[in-house]
């Protein structure tokens, strides 16, 4: 990276229907950032395959290969926005470590509602799925709302809770 130049990583953290998109495209704008959605990508590439067998590994696939593009974008100082959802703190360390290596800046955007909202998005998306948004069965959804982990207050030294 050229001196001088310092781009940012902004990961945006939480779960399906919890506006993290939404607050993406609005950063994008403000920071005149690439933003890089896996799910657009996922749906163009494999269609709506939430379902079947392979999915997961062909999701893994997509978000490596947006974040080849995101470290390239990021040494040419440009800030990149990863809409990943970052699920889980040692995802978010893993990020925080890939961006210092890259000498990069760091943010998390935390975007936060209460599991009725969510569900309440998911029907409401799932009905008329948006271009680029992935379809996810309510009972996904519940699952993947035991699995995630809120960042810690240590982690947050940037947030917008949409």
């Amino acid at each position: 990276m050229e001196v001088g130049i310092i781009a940012a990583l902004h990961l945006m953290v939480g779960l399906p229907c919890s506006g993290k998109t939404t607050l993406a495209r609005q950063l994008e704008q403000k920071y005149s950032a690439l933003r890089l959605t896996p799910d657009e990508w996922h749906t163009r590439l494999f269609g709506q395959d939430v379902n079947e067998t392979g999915h997961s590994e062909r999701h893994d696939l997509v978000e490596s290969l947006l974040w080849d593009v995101a470290a390239r974008v990021l040494e040419l100082g440009v800030d990149v926005i990863l809409d990943f959802g970052f699920w889980v703190r040692s995802q978010r360390d893993d990020m925080r470590l890939r961006a210092a290596e890259l000498g990069a800046e760091f943010k998390i955007h935390f975007a936060d509602a209460p599991a009725e909202d969510l569900t309440a998005r998911l029907a409401a998306r799932n009905t008329e799925l948006p271009p680029g948004a992935a379809y996810i069965p309510e009972s996904t959804l519940k699952e993947w709302m035991l699995v995630f982990e809120p960042p810690f207050p240590e982690e947050l030294g940037y947030t917008l809770v949409y």
